[in-house]
């Protein structure tokens, strides 16, 4: 993506499917009471990382840091946007005048490898998950949120469209 434009977009349509996600995970909280990750966590981890120490015991358990809970919500939204400009690299700048569902809705399954095989391992909980005591719910709602995630690609996409 050598334009600045198509790159823009690109980053628009991340933010607007992190904000579906974390639509979702709310709703999923009200009327079903599913928890959703604490982004205080991926801020204490981001600190950890960055003062040089490897948290050695669970994350939830680690040294917290001051406005972890504002930087692991800016890292998330960064994430956001950087898994869309990739996406964006995948399926070229077309896409974003004719998106498609499958597209959107296959990568955002795809990024689930982050939580399975980088996230969670570095929170203490094995890769995916599998040191939990529920390592197959927790793999379920990776998925939900990731799913959630490129469905926010596609819809976010095709309101962009209606709006260019």
């Amino acid at each position: 993506m050598e334009n600045p434009a198509t790159v823009l977009h690109f980053g628009l349509v991340g933010i607007g499917a992190t904000m579906v996600m974390d639509c979702w995970a709310f709703m999923l909280w009200k009327f079903m009471r599913i928890s959703a990750l604490d982004y205080a966590l991926v801020g204490r981890w981001v600190c950890h990382l960055c003062a040089r120490k490897c948290p050695v015991t669970l994350i939830s358990q680690a040294q917290p840091f001051r406005n972890e809970r504002v930087i692991g919500w800016v890292v998330h939204y960064a994430t956001g946007i950087m898994l869309a400009l990739i996406f964006g690299q995948w399926v070229g700048q077309g896409w974003l005048s004719a998106p498609k569902f499958f597209d959107a809705f296959a990568f955002g399954g795809l990024t689930v490898v982050l939580p399975f095989f980088l996230m969670q391992p570095a929170f203490g909980a094995g890769i995916a998950a599998s040191k939990t005591p529920q390592p197959t719910i927790m793999r379920l709602k990776s998925l939900n949120a990731h799913f959630s995630f490129g469905l926010g690609l596609f819809i976010t996409a095709k309101i962009l469209q209606q709006l260019t």
